[in-house]
């Protein structure tokens, strides 16, 4: 959509805003449309306009007068456009609301869906680029011999990230790839490694400079003099976004044009990126979206697209330039890690009466938007303050760069937040001996649709009885993107890790255009989120990813995929997001569920059987 209002008026998704942002003006303006073709029908007919009718694609009047919306476009196009209108009554909604089929599902189903990988142009030639393995390095000498001299090998090329291997297919150039030779200056980043970036993150708490989020009274005083005290650390990993479609893009210059075709989540920011490196004008720079085959924030970023067009450019040929799983996966632009530190002083009812919470974490809005060091970053901050009553709180952050390129991954900034603070809220539960659907209740007298979405999710998880043999529960909340949700997490323990079995979700969202799809995303955010809990980590050593394919980067799989119980909470509230939000709060839920069945609080994701046994 065109001028997203959410997201600083530019054409991206991303941040669950589809329908937060559309909606409102898509109503009025599929209402001015309305008002335009009956008025166009009006004329034609000479007849007053509030005789007239307009639905199923038709304009209806007396004695069975008839047009298609088809045939009054032209006149109505060259009517005003009204600026008040009036909106129909939800009551009236025919769609709205309602289980609709999506219209895209056969072409997926049945092949002919064009996604990235399916473009063909004529004379198309494949590029498949050698990158360095270290990040900032850069190429210092290479060989191409014999790789030019493989089967279908057009020319080598080199651009300012590697060198390409182009031929006529793209086997031939992944082949002729591997010949290749390449020397790399590895730069600034050749000793990095996991461990010593938690360090950093870490110290950063006690070093950097705070940012405020929210502050009420003087927490740190009343912690100061309060006779118990509970603290936490949680540890959130980086994440490779790796959807199924690795990244690629087709690009066809022409002396003063390009032309762009593959999956982005951010035209005009390509469009403006390409113009600027390619020095065209950016109406002669044609970006052509088609189906993403996974984004998950992911193709915000255009690293790829700039390469095929540099590419492209080189040989003045029409390039599809194809990253492998591996060039995937060790070149993405990661989840940042991140450390919180929180404390409460507890009552003698075992509730907060004062709570701090502190991140360390990588900024991606700096990155991506130049965003000032010293500046506030909402997008570091979701969920960071949650909902629970506590008299003096202070929330604040620290910015942290462990010196790796990190990017907005599905729930940005909520899954790492909701994982330290609903982890933390079991803890006090723990502590205070009480159920923690209970304790928590007890913290929202004064947020009506949090505690709704919590009772409503105890009651469907079966919280109140005795979970099978074998089995353990845990329960997250959390408000994300406008929209209130609630989940609990069913796991066993099988060789010190967890095995989850079902999911619970409740989700209060607002007004619903299709239900049908809210429940797919939340199934694919429930699966998304458990990948990154239970398996996934990007670790690196010597400034390089460990982790090259789907066999060191676990997935989840069917036969893995727990039960997934969904409630949608009917409202007339405003829309709100479903992206993303059960993709922060499944992790938590699980983690919680550890707790309650072997007694090892689960304070660093993911929950492999190496981390807990450190627990």
């Amino acid at each position: 959509m065109y001028g997203n209002a959410l997201i600083f008026g530019l054409q991206l998704t991303g941040g669950s805003t589809s329908v937060r942002e559309g909606w409102e003006k898509l109503r009025v303006a599929g209402a001015q449309v309305r008002e335009m073709l009956v008025a166009a029908a009006a004329a034609q007919w000479n007849v007053d306009a509030s005789t007239l009718r307009a639905e199923n694609g038709k304009v209806l009047g007396a004695k069975g007068k008839v047009a298609t919306y088809g045939q009054l476009a032209e006149a109505a196009s060259k009517l005003p456009v009204p600026e008040k209108v009036a909106l129909k009554d939800p009551s009236q909604f025919r769609i709205v609301g309602k289980r609709t089929t999506r219209l895209d599902t056969p072409s997926k189903v049945n092949g002919t869906a064009k996604f990235g990988m399916d473009t063909k142009l004529p004379g198309m030639v494949y590029a498949s680029l050698e990158m360095s393995p270290v990040q900032g390095g850069a190429v210092r000498s290479f060989d191409a011999s014999k790789a030019k001299a493989m089967p279908g090998v057009v020319d080598v090329v080199q651009i300012p990230d590697g060198v390409a291997v182009v031929a006529d297919t793209y086997w031939h150039a992944v082949k002729a790839r591997e010949v290749l030779s390449v020397q790399w200056d590895d730069g600034a980043n050749a000793k990095l490694n996991t461990a010593a970036m938690f360090e950093a993150t870490r110290a950063a708490l006690a070093s950097g400079k705070p940012i405020g989020v929210k502050k009420v009274g003087d927490a740190d005083a009343a912690m100061a003099s309060a006779a118990k005290v509970i603290r936490g650390e949680y540890l959130t990993q980086m994440l490779s976004h790796s959807p199924m479609e690795p990244m690629n893009f087709t690009a066809h210059f022409q002396g003063d044009r390009i032309r762009l075709i593959g999956p982005t989540q951010w035209p005009d920011a390509v469009q403006g990126a390409v113009a600027k490196m390619l020095s065209l004008k950016p109406e002669n720079v044609a970006v052509e979206n088609t189906f993403l085959g996974g984004g998950f924030g992911r193709r915000i970023d255009f690293d790829y697209i700039l390469q095929a067009a540099q590419i492209s450019k080189a040989l003045n040929k029409p390039v599809k330039l194809i990253w492998t799983r591996e060039d995937d996966m060790q070149h993405d632009f990661y989840r940042p890690m991140a450390v919180h530190q929180l404390a409460a002083a507890i009552g003698a009812d075992g509730k907060p009466t004062a709570l701090t919470w502190r991140l360390a974490s990588q900024s991606v809005t700096g990155r991506v938007f130049g965003l000032p060091p010293e500046a506030p970053d909402g997008l570091m901050t979701e969920a960071a303050v949650p909902p629970y009553e506590v008299a003096a709180a202070r929330h604040d952050f620290v910015k942290q760069d462990v010196g790796v390129r990190v990017g907005y991954w599905r729930a940005v900034s909520h899954n790492m937040n909701a994982f330290a603070n609903e982890t933390f809220i079991d803890e006090l539960a723990a502590a205070a001996g009480k159920d923690p659907v209970a304790y928590r209740l007890s913290l929202l007298e004064t947020q009506p649709r949090f505690a709704n979405v919590l009772k409503l999710a105890a009651e469907k998880a079966g919280w109140a009885t005795p979970a099978p043999a074998g089995r353990s529960r845990g329960v997250a909340l959390m408000e994300g993107y406008d929209t209130y949700m609630a989940q609990v997490a069913e796991v066993s323990m099988k060789d010190g890790a967890p095995v989850v079995h079902r999911v619970t979700v409740v989700a209060d969202l607002g007004r619903m255009v299709n239900p049908d799809t809210v429940e797919a995303q939340i199934q694919s955010s429930v699966i998304f989120g458990l990948s990154a809990a239970l398996w996934g980590e990007i670790t690196i050593d010597q400034g390089r990813v460990k982790q090259f394919n789907f066999d060191t980067y676990r997935v989840m799989r069917n036969h893995e995929a727990p039960q997934i119980d969904i409630t949608l909470v009917p409202s007339t509230e405003k829309p709100g997001g479903i992206g993303e939000p059960a993709t922060a709060l499944v992790a938590p839920a699980v983690g919680n569920a550890v707790f309650a069945a072997t007694g090892k609080r689960a304070r660093r994701t993911p929950f492999t059987a190496e981390h807990l046994a450190k627990a």
